[in-house]
């Protein structure tokens, strides 16, 4: 665990040192204040008496789309760029395992996530501060972005570890993710019988009752099953013995 995180220290710094994470950072609060600020302005001007009311459900649902957007921008790198550089073979020199590094890669993105949760929360907090209500279904929100993270996080550095190219890499991750959103669209022409299997298959299906103020058990664990999967994907990605150049 310590070798993990001192690889998280280091992703955690190099993505504060670098253009990429504060551009990702200033449009990930730009985005997520505007929609709370646009969709409390909707409720106040539509003559809501409680702006708790309904409110969250739309702010919750629209920050989804932010995170689905930009955190395949922060996982692009983390794998793809080393080994584009070389110094991904550097660190398997390291006397640091596979599970190791790629717990503190999760780590650090992981950490550079919450710390934008956490500021996007400064429009909640001084709204509760000048207009009480009740905090439940904003901590449901926002334990639901966290499990959503988690997801986007694992499946973006699965999409890394199997390439030198972040751009691919990026594309791979919006691939696996836009599937997940849409996959139960259009759920009737499954029938019966495939349908209800593609909903269940749907990530962002299992966010909507976060989204609702409800935290629901089944959904905590489809989420994080999500990210075990792709971390276990990325795992093998990294255990392949050709991609570290040995015969």
């Amino acid at each position: 665990m310590r070798k993990a995180l001192v690889v998280c220290r280091r992703d955690v710094a190099a993505l504060a040192g670098a253009p990429l994470g504060w551009i990702v950072a200033a449009l990930f609060l730009l985005l997520a204040g505007w929609f709370f600020y646009s969709d409390l302005v909707f409720f106040v001007v539509f003559g809501a008496a409680n702006p708790s009311r309904g409110l969250w459900r739309f702010v919750f649902l629209d920050v989804r789309l932010v995170v689905l957007l930009l955190l395949p921008l922060l996982t692009m790198r983390a794998l793809a760029e080393e080994r584009r550089l070389g110094t991904l073979e550097l660190a398997f020199s390291w006397p640091v395992r596979d599970g190791e590094l790629l717990a503190g890669k999760f780590l650090g993105i992981l950490a550079v996530y919450l710390a934008l949760l956490a500021a996007s929360a400064i429009g909640p907090v001084v709204l509760h501060a000048l207009h009480s209500f009740p905090l439940g279904p904003v901590v449901a929100g926002y334990a639901g972005l966290v499990l959503l993270g988690v997801a986007c996080i694992a499946c973006g550095l699965a999409a890394s570890a199997m390439t030198d190219n972040q751009v691919v890499a990026a594309m791979l991750a919006y691939g696996v993710l836009v599937f997940s959103w849409f996959v139960s669209w259009n759920e009737p022409a499954g029938g019966e019988t495939l349908g209800p299997v593609l909903l269940q298959l749907s990530l962002f299906d299992h966010f909507y009752g976060f989204a609702e103020g409800a935290i629901d058990t089944r959904d905590v664990a489809w989420l994080l099953a999500f990210g075990a999967l792709f971390l276990f994907v990325a795992h093998r990605a990294l255990g392949a013995r050709s991609w570290r150049g040995v015969a």
